[in-house]
């Protein structure tokens, strides 16, 4: 019997140094640099709602988030190519799919690698997955992506450029406010939506193969209602 006991022992003792052995090691650099991130985001927090307008401004925030949302903006486009059948849109429609896609999943996959916990309880009932982890801020990539889209690919009369810059430049400052990221979450975020735009450029679908994609979709459709009509 004791013999039984010696032999496992060992076993048990592998299995301890296996389980120890799977955890995340952070780096001590890493870790202060990440305690530091914590305390400057809720100091930064703390000096904004100080003032009035901020405070003010911070009851908006929650339209903010929904404003540049993953789902209500793919939900939206498709919904837009849908009912507005129009040539001239396709390029654009096409390309911001593709924009949209490539800034989900590349959040998605950072996400899920670095799984950093959020500054607070998250309340979307969209977060999901890797979305419920703070690092990077997929609002802060796709509204940076979203405004090289609309001020260099893609470009918006420059009436629209103020409000865009507005419109983004809030966005990053309203996931501080409502206290869903820290600032590194936000600075990454908006270093990635620019890469995120850069890549796009490069790969630019012409509004020709733009159209043949929105027609090659609709095909099926298209074929039934002329089967239908012979």
């Amino acid at each position: 019997m004791s013999v039984n006991k010696q032999a496992a022992q060992p076993a048990s003792i592998n299995s301890d140094t296996r389980l120890e052995g799977d955890k995340r090691v952070v780096p001590e650099p890493l870790k202060n640099l990440l305690k530091k991130d914590v305390e400057i985001t809720k100091r930064f927090v703390a000096f904004c709602l100080n003032f009035v307008q901020i405070r003010s401004f911070k009851t908006h925030c929650k339209f903010l988030e929904w404003s540049c949302h993953g789902v209500v903006w793919l939900t939206g486009l498709i919904a837009f190519t849908y009912f507005m059948n129009n040539n001239k849109l396709h390029e654009v429609e096409v390309n911001l799919f593709i924009a949209l896609v490539i800034d989900i999943l590349v959040v998605a996959i950072v996400k899920a690698i670095t799984r950093r916990r959020r500054p607070a309880i998250n309340d979307d009932p969209f977060s999901i997955g890797p979305d419920q982890y703070s690092f990077p801020s997929g609002h802060a990539s796709r509204a940076s992506m979203l405004l090289i889209f609309f001020t260099c690919l893609y470009s918006l009369p420059m009436l629209f450029w103020p409000p865009l810059l507005a419109w983004w430049f809030s966005i990053s400052i309203s996931r501080l406010l409502l206290y869903r990221h820290h600032i590194l979450d936000v600075v990454a975020g908006v270093l990635i939506g620019f890469t995120e735009a850069l890549i796009i450029g490069l790969i630019w679908i012409g509004p020709k193969t733009a159209t043949e994609f929105i027609k090659w979709i609709s095909d099926e459709k298209t074929a039934g209602s002329d089967a239908e009509i012979i």
